[in-house]
């Protein structure tokens, strides 16, 4: 990275901070605004959003993009626009009345300050923008560093975004050779990265030098346990449709599958029809390429390292099993992949589901607790007891029962990792506390009855001590 550049995220930094403390806990109509402001950039540019991503992945579908990443940050505007103003009110706390009669308790939300926000490529206008309403719904402000692999959206980010924000209240940054790792050793007052768990590592270690809090959405292989009493076939089309969603480019999709053994071979004809009926061919608008060439070659390389360990590869389209002109993989199913392989250890990233089987629920349990914890789970069962137990036995960041993926999109509730799935949570209003400085404030009342436990000590102190200790 360019000393110009290291110069350039400095003074933005000091830009930001210098505008925060000559305005630190920005209005509710200064915080509405912001909102609305960026709202309405992303409505102007709808467009222009879904094609720079497209042209980033090589083809994008246009519906996904819509669906997963612009309606989203809309919509999750409108959610909180609904609840900032009670978010903002300071809570009330109990007082121990027998020393403080007349005392009161506050907790104050207040803006933290400047916030960094470390984007991947994945869904790079959902994890941009609605991050940043919770970052200015909390009064702060932010700069945002986008991915190598969203170098189209970037730039059209950097262009046009100074149209609706000063720098003093929100900056975008290129990745143009590392740019990230010195955008994260800049001291801000918090430091979201969404990404892989080895880069979260290294963004931790070096937020760690200035005591920077951070928030890590990594990933994980995240299962989905399909019961012996759950409809098949509707299982079959909830799963395949968010493994395909962006060619299963999801931190959040469903990474393997685990069902009943003698259920495998239905499932599986009936994902080829599912998947068929929705992408009549490979070449279909609708199915997402993948990112570049070397997520290209890593997830072949899986395959074919799978299938020389015994493992039976099934693709669901007719037709060749990739393109590689136009980066696509045919969705697969993977029976019986060898242990130790990277479709069993690594997480796929791709339109692969390897499908593993067991006799009792207790060997998923098992298997699933002798890794990390996931980034979610996925429980298929009407059985209360049986979902039940799979939520107080398997730890995950989050889970959708009888179905996938659908609880990140819950505008109410909070989005995070656990263990090595990732730390803290935004979204809802975990996401405006998690970008706020909870204050807590004690205002005294005239009369302190500590007037009288105070030295020297006598004899009425310890009274009144053997009261309070009894």
């Amino acid at each position: 990275m360019s000393a110009s550049l290291q110069e350039q995220l400095q003074n933005c930094l000091l830009l930001q901070r210098a505008a925060y403390h000559a305005d630190p806990v920005p209005t509710l109509a200064q915080r509405r605004q912001d909102l609305l402001t960026l709202q309405r950039f992303i409505r102007d540019h709808k467009e222009a959003l879904c094609e720079a991503i497209s042209a980033d992945y090589g083809h994008r579908s246009r519906h996904e993009t819509l669906l997963a990443e612009i309606f989203p940050a809309i919509d999750g505007i409108d959610q909180v626009l609904k609840h900032l103003k009670r978010w903002m009110r300071p809570q009330r706390r109990a007082v121990d009345l027998r020393n403080f009669l007349g005392a009161s308790n506050r907790v104050i939300p207040q803006p933290l300050g400047v916030v960094g926000v470390i984007v991947p490529w994945n869904f790079p206008v959902n994890l941009s923008l609605v991050p940043l309403t919770f970052i200015f719904a909390a009064g702060n402000r932010a700069m945002v560093k986008m991915s190598e692999n969203s170098r189209h959206l970037a730039k059209l980010l950097i262009e046009r975004m100074p149209a609706y924000f000063p720098p003093e209240k929100l900056q975008f940054f290129d990745e143009s050779g590392g740019v990230g790792i010195e955008f994260s050793k800049l001291p801000f007052d918090h430091l979201l990265f969404t990404g892989s768990g080895q880069t979260g590592r290294a963004v931790m270690a070096a937020a760690a030098q200035n005591l920077c809090p951070v928030t890590l959405e990594l990933g994980g292989k995240a299962p989905a346990v399909l019961c012996a009493d759950f409809p098949l076939r509707l299982a079959a089309e909830r799963i395949m449709f968010v493994k395909c969603l962006n060619a299963g480019q999801i931190c959040t999709t469903v990474d393997h599958l685990w069902m009943p053994a003698d259920r495998v071979e239905a499932f599986v004809g009936a994902a080829r029809e599912i998947v068929a009926a929705r992408y009549p061919a490979l070449s279909s608008a609708d199915y997402t390429a993948i990112i570049d060439e070397r997520s290209f070659d890593r997830l072949l390389n899986a395959l074919d390292e799978a299938q020389a360990g015994g493992a039976r590869l099934i693709p669901l389209l007719p037709g060749p099993a990739f393109e590689r002109a136009t980066r696509k993989i045919n969705p697969h199913i993977v029976l019986n992949a060898p242990a130790g392989s990277q479709l069993a250890e690594r997480e796929i990233f791709g339109p692969i589901l390897p499908i593993r089987t067991y006799a009792k629920l207790e060997e998923v349990v098992t298997a699933i607790n002798a890794g990390p914890r996931p980034l979610a789970l996925y429980p298929f069962s009407y059985d209360k007891p049986t979902v039940q137990m799979l939520l107080d036995r398997v730890m995950s960041g989050g889970v959708s029962v009888n179905d996938a993926l659908f609880h990140v999109g819950q505008h109410d509730l909070p989005f995070g990792g656990v263990g090595e799935s990732g730390m803290g949570h935004y979204h809802g209003r975990e996401g405006f506390d998690t970008f706020s400085k909870l204050r807590p404030v004690f205002y005294q009342a005239r009369f302190s009855s500590l007037k009288f436990l105070m030295p020297p000590y006598g004899k009425f102190a310890d009274r009144v001590l053997a009261f309070l200790t009894r």
